[in-house]
């Protein structure tokens, strides 16, 4: 295969985050701000959805994780918003000439509920790398009672993400 044609076709990548519930501060999630619930533990602000799709829009387009971008060892990382982070991601992959194509998330979050959010956040999320709000979607589930997200509670996403060359 001609090295043209391999960048052409489509490159799809899957990305997981998971954190737990700080004491204080706002939660933070796919870009809305949720002020009845504390923040999540993070060097950042902790947004696992954002997280979660950082690193399948940089797999999907070979260009590494979310540590090696934004290393958590990092005093200017410190508390910075997932959403500059998101967007510093789409600036590299637009200069490695890839532009994202689909997204797909699921979230596990036993609070909030996301039933009523998610359409906001498919628009924020699309507005933010340049897609239609239906090349995003956003998956809401609970941890039905396993304790998959440890007594004091969290939040986990998945997300994969399809870019394309320029």
């Amino acid at each position: 295969m001609k090295d043209d044609l391999k960048v052409k076709l489509p490159r799809m990548g899957i990305g997981f985050d998971a954190h737990d519930f700080s004491e204080g501060g706002h939660l933070k999630l796919g870009g809305v701000t949720f002020d009845d619930l504390p923040a999540l533990k993070g060097h950042s602000d902790g947004d696992s959805l954002i997280h979660a799709l950082i690193d399948a829009l940089l797999g999907a387009a070979g260009l590494g994780d979310i540590g090696e971008l934004f290393p958590d060892t990092s005093a200017a990382m410190k508390g910075i918003s997932s959403v500059l982070m998101l967007e510093k991601t789409i600036n590299l992959l637009k200069e490695n000439d890839f532009l994202p194509y689909n997204i797909d998330v699921t979230v596990v979050a036993d609070k909030p509920r996301l039933k009523d959010f998610k359409k906001m956040m498919e628009k924020f999320l699309a507005d933010k790398v340049g897609l239609h709000p239906q090349s995003v979607n956003i998956k809401a589930k609970t941890s039905e009672g396993t304790r998959l997200l440890t007594e004091k509670g969290g939040i986990a996403a998945w997300a994969v993400a399809t870019v394309i060359s320029k």
